[in-house]
């Protein structure tokens, strides 16, 4: 069971790095801490491309939030959002499809008060401070119940959230619960790091990310490889072109080429009917 799984959501602490706020600072954000700095150096060490791949993700979630605005989606929520950056899923949504709802959710108290301040004259739009793996909590949550029918077609958006998900069934539970809760027509929206282009770049990211530097209950030691990937698709029509790396996912005319195997990330759409 994924209830079974959850955890105290976490509380802010500025002396303890945060990875919304590493990311923040390795993009370029004014939304953290030395501390996350700091952490953010030896991740930049580890992973020198991380910007690159950071860059090509926002971008896809593009693409694909367009593409579901024009499959006809109207009602979007976006689990494991992260600290709000410039092309946010209810700006590309509302400017394809005036009207359309999203939901955030986060467990991170920083991301959902950043959130918050960002969203509040936006009445189509709600936040939620959640765990993942709590998907009874987030589908009953009157943040999202509020805006969400969930007897209507509504895409999840899972970008970046599923990799830091150590625990392999955990991570299977969240999808199928959420595939289960999905209406005919609705759409589900992954994108995931994977362990195949670089080994060892990952299992060292994997290291840096660990919950403590003495938890030898790990369950992983890198991250998940793209056939552990597919399966989140079962049941689902996936949209073409598949589960591919993210540069590759219908890339817009004129795009500057990225070569798909720099991206150690792969991404898909999956439709239920």
């Amino acid at each position: 069971m994924v209830a079974s799984s959850k955890r105290e959501l976490p509380r802010f602490d500025p002396t303890v790095p945060n990875e919304a706020r590493v990311l923040d600072f390795i993009i370029g954000g004014k939304d953290n801490f030395a501390v996350d700095r700091e952490a953010a150096e030896k991740v930049l060490e580890v992973a020198p491309n991380l910007p690159l791949l950071m860059r090509e993700s926002r971008k896809c979630l593009g693409r694909m939030v367009r593409f579901l605005a024009q499959a006809g989606i109207r009602q979007f929520v976006d689990i494991g959002c992260g600290l709000p950056t410039r092309g946010n899923v209810h700006e590309i949504a509302q400017a394809a499809a005036p009207g359309s709802r999203v939901v955030y959710v986060d467990n991170d108290p920083v991301v959902v008060a950043h959130a918050q301040a960002l969203l509040v004259s936006n009445d189509d739009t709600s936040v939620v401070q959640a765990d993942a793996r709590d998907v009874e909590h987030i589908l009953t949550h009157p943040g999202l119940t509020s805006l969400i029918d969930l007897k209507q077609p509504v895409a999840f958006l899972l970008i970046s959230l599923l990799h830091v998900i150590h625990e392999d069934d955990v991570a299977t539970g969240i999808v199928k619960r959420l595939r289960d809760a999905m209406s005919p027509g609705s759409h589900l929206a992954i994108a995931h790091v994977i362990s195949d282009i670089c080994p060892d770049v990952t299992a060292d990211l994997w290291k840096l990310f660990r919950r403590t530097d003495t938890d030898e209950s790990e369950p992983r030691c890198n991250a998940r490889a793209k056939a552990e990937v597919d399966p989140y698709f079962d049941g689902l029509d996936l949209v073409e072109p598949g589960v591919v790396h993210l540069p590759a996912w219908r890339p817009d005319p004129g795009e500057p080429t990225v070569h798909p195997a720099s991206v150690w990330v792969v991404g898909g759409v999956g439709r239920k009917n």
